[in-house]
């Protein structure tokens, strides 16, 4: 199963890195266009906006299950084995429920500009659009942060570890 999860968050980031590529080539050539005469691509900031939204969600079930996070050791460092498992146990739970937050009130911004009929100044296009894969990332993200909690119930309970940060176990 952590093989699983590992690859649906390798891929979900993959597409969070072509979204931002994508991001970073119009943010360019916008700002050659405005230095050159040429004019900006109309609604960048929009698009950009938008996209930036999918790429964060995209990119956190990945850092999550291969510890990428920041941490700060010298707190923890002097805690026995035991102890260090529970710290993960309460970490990735509260870290799951900050995930399932966010995909929850995610989904209900998506509702409120769907039926608002709101849409973005420049390119005119449905504000709910850009909802809806930042919403479909952080469900997964959501999902991928309940699991890994609670495969670390499960390795404080056993005392084995199972999933090894950096991924694999």
């Amino acid at each position: 199963m952590n093989h699983f999860f590992l690859t649906l968050s390798r891929l979900l980031a993959i597409a969070g890195g072509f979204v931002l590529s994508i991001l970073i080539l119009i943010v360019v050539v916008s700002i050659v266009g405005r230095e050159t005469g040429l004019g900006a691509i109309k609604g960048d900031y929009e698009l950009v906006e938008a996209g930036m939204a999918f790429a964060i969600f995209a990119f956190l079930p990945y850092a999550h299950l291969t510890g990428a996070h920041a941490t700060v050791d010298i707190f923890t460092d002097w805690l026995g084995d035991r102890s260090q498992r529970l710290l993960s146990v309460v970490i990735d739970a509260v870290f799951a429920v900050v995930l399932i937050i966010i995909a929850w009130k995610l989904y209900d911004g998506m509702l409120s500009k769907l039926s608002s009929g709101q849409t973005t100044l420049l390119l005119q296009f449905p504000v709910w659009w850009s909802y809806v894969p930042a919403s479909i990332a952080a469900v997964i993200g959501a999902v991928v942060g309940l699991w890994h909690a609670g495969v670390r119930v499960a390795e404080a309970v056993t005392g084995k570890t199972i999933a090894a940060e950096g991924g694999e176990a």
